[in-house]
């Protein structure tokens, strides 16, 4: 039987439906492909699957991103590795090339950072790498490109940058680090000519940092400028040599303290170049004295408020005549805190332990010392025992107990004074 006959009952025939069923079946058809609302279960359900995918996706690519980024980042000076630092600031220079913008690099170098390596340990070395890092940071451009170039080596490519402005960079980071440390840097610029170049600029840039490098480091090389090659000894000689005429006692107070620091410098293990700083600041810790009133200077009792004030000047006073002479800023700064208090009850800034200079300390315990054992005026001096058991009883709180150790044990091996009793007692004030 047709189809036809079958949609004109109203029975079901030869297997086909019935009129009622291919209406409701149509209907249901129809309703589907014109998008009528789906059940709200699954209509939600198919939402909240699709928010989790987007989240996981999005998941997904902040993982990405920040394993790319740690790939990037020196995981000890928290800046740009070498490599990502080489196709970041080629970049950098393209695009100072296309603007017709001048474009600068500056090459830091950390002093004496194999010598602190190996005197304090590498810890002690990514911490200052770190210092030296954050700190350059926190002095350049959000556009400038910083990276880690070597071991003790950090470079930063400035585009947009001359010189004057990469030079203002370069000489408030020594300047910042001359003063708060935990190190010294020194550092060589160069000035892009147009060519976009980055391994010409720090070839350049390198050569101008070894001349500052020979030049006593601490100080900023540039193009066009090179670095004082004055003789630093002969300076601090001139310099000895007028506080000397200025008062002949403190001259002759001068030479002991340096024969007394160099040996504690030598027994806590310091290096050669930084023993000779400290004999430097030994020589010169008194050089502020030259602008202090006679009337104060040599005045044969005890100091009244009003004089200490004045006398308290000279080491701010010695810092700023040292600062003066290319080559002597570490110098400088350990005169300025030669007369810190470890525990902070110091002056002329109040800083306390580790924060003080070593140099400062050093000076500091070897000053008192040889103050101790010379005649004044108005007292008599101490026999060495005396004033090392003075030293002793001030450890920790006037003096660094480490410094007070050293000198000690140096006196011992020296004299056949037995200072043991005095060695165990400053150990058990450090502890």
């Amino acid at each position: 039987m047709s189809c036809e006959r079958a949609f004109g009952c109203s029975e079901r025939v030869d297997g086909c439906l019935e009129v009622r069923d291919v209406s409701r079946l149509e209907a249901s058809r129809t309703t589907l492909t014109r998008g009528a609302p789906i059940p709200s279960a699954m209509f939600n359900e198919s939402r909240r699957l699709r928010d989790e995918l987007r989240t996981t996706h999005a998941r997904i690519a902040a993982l990405e991103a920040e394993r790319n980024d740690y790939l990037r980042k020196d995981r000890r000076a928290g800046v740009l590795t070498l490599d990502a630092f080489r196709e970041a600031a080629a970049a950098a220079l393209r695009g100072s090339q296309r603007r017709g913008e001048s474009a600068a690099l500056v090459l830091v170098d950390i002093d004496g950072f194999r010598a602190l390596n190996g005197r304090r340990g590498s810890a002690a070395g990514d911490e200052a790498l770190a210092a030296v890092a954050q700190r350059l940071r926190e002095l350049v451009r959000g556009g400038d490109v910083v990276g880690r170039t070597g071991a003790d080596e950090l470079a930063v490519v400035m585009p947009g940058a001359n010189l004057p402005g990469a030079r203002g960079v370069a000489e408030r980071l020594v300047s910042i680090l001359e003063q708060t440390g935990p190190v010294t840097v020194s550092a060589g610029i160069a000035v892009d000519g147009g060519t976009g170049q980055l391994d010409g600029l720090m070839a350049d840039a390198s050569a101008i940092l070894e001349r500052a490098r020979i030049g006593g480091g601490n100080r900023v090389g540039a193009p066009g400028r090179q670095p004082s090659h004055e003789p630093s000894r002969g300076a601090i000689g001139a310099l000895a040599l007028a506080l000397s005429e200025r008062d002949r006692g403190t001259g002759q107070h001068a030479e002991q303290v340096v024969a007394l620091a160099g040996a504690v410098a030598r027994r806590m293990n310091l290096d050669a170049e930084e023993v000779e700083r400290i004999a430097a600041a030994a020589l010169l810790h008194d050089i502020g004295k030259v602008a202090v009133p006679d009337s104060v200077l040599s005045k044969p009792g005890p100091l009244n408020d009003e004089e200490w004030e004045i006398m308290r000047t000279h080491s701010a006073i010695g810092e700023r005549i040292l600062r003066a002479v290319p080559g002597l800023g570490p110098v400088a700064r350990m005169v300025r805190h030669g007369h810190e208090r470890f525990d902070g009850n110091g002056y002329p800034d109040g800083l306390r332990g580790e924060e003080i200079p070593l140099g400062s300390r050093i000076v500091l315990v070897c000053d008192a010392f040889d103050a101790m054992t010379s005649s004044r005026p108005y007292r008599d001096a101490m026999t060495p025992e005396q004033a090392a058991a003075e030293l002793v009883a001030h450890a920790g709180a006037q003096f660094d107990p480490r410094v007070v150790d050293a000198l000690i044990g140096y006196l011992e091996d020296r004299t056949p004074v037995d200072y043991a009793t005095h060695r165990q007692s400053t150990r058990a004030t450090a502890a």
